[in-house]
């Protein structure tokens, strides 16, 4: 009973982060540049005891990592919205001032002049965030840079190189999702930046990337969890039950 019990209470507890990480795909299906972030990956751990030292047992891990397959892309025609390629990911501020990554690409410059997205989260340059000039419009290249212009200027404005974004090619370094949503990389502290990897960084202006989330596939998938969670409770009161009869059956008759 008890090797019963513990088998199917660690699987309940290996597939509760699955469950929680469904569910919050679900309620993210329609937000701009969301992104899968569930795992399952084998590792083996040493087994201590007796014997040689050479003792490892397979156990499936489920890990929170960022899937940054693409999502559908949403043709907007508005000058400040981008869709990121490929593997490319955006510096920007979290909340606590550290520095995060994102695929959300609704981009505007608030009441301040700075460089911001949909989320609220200030967009990183080369030299920080992105101030823009009062009275100036913006423009985003493929390649990341930030052009700026004078809509007064008489004739036809030139537009001005005044920083470029922060892109990183994420292809080979793997990100997992932080407390507020935003991205960091996996395994090194919170805030740290990462050097881009060997694809080329670009964006796609004037569109945007949709959540790549699937909601059937993510429904299906949290009824599968949910019917594995009842089989395995059931199990455990199978146990329970089996262990309580023969416990009767050995008790002698007096």
């Amino acid at each position: 009973m008890d090797r019963l019990a513990f088998n199917a209470a660690a699987s309940v507890n290996e597939q509760r982060l699955a469950r929680q990480v469904l569910a919050h795909e679900i309620a993210n299906v329609n937000t701009t540049g969301f992104k899968r972030s569930y795992e399952v990956v084998l590792q083996a751990y040493k087994a201590d005891g007796q014997g040689f030292d050479s003792r490892h047992q397979p156990q499936i891990v489920s890990k929170d990592q960022i899937q940054l397959k693409p999502g559908p892309l949403i043709a907007t025609g508005r000058d400040l919205d981008i869709l990121l390629n490929d593997s490319t990911v955006l510096g920007v501020n979290a909340p606590n001032g550290e520095t995060a990554f994102t695929r959300r690409g609704d981009l505007r410059v608030n009441a301040s002049g700075v460089l911001e997205n949909g989320a609220g989260h200030v967009i990183r340059g080369d030299g920080g965030p992105i101030n823009v000039p009062p009275g100036f419009k913006v423009n985003i290249a493929e390649d990341g840079g930030v052009y700026a212009y004078d809509p007064q200027q008489p004739g036809i404005p030139q537009p001005v190189l005044i920083d470029r974004l922060q892109l990183r090619d994420a292809s080979q370094t793997p990100l997992a999702r932080r407390e507020d949503g935003l991205f960091r990389v996996d395994g090194q502290p919170s805030g740290a930046d990462f050097a881009t990897g060997p694809l080329p960084t670009s964006v796609t202006v004037k569109a945007l990337e949709g959540s790549n989330v699937n909601p059937m596939e993510a429904m299906v998938k949290l009824i599968e969890q949910s019917r594995s969670f009842e089989h395995q409770i059931r199990t455990i009161k199978e146990g329970k039950s089996n262990d309580e009869s023969g416990a009767s059956m050995m008790r002698l008759p007096g």
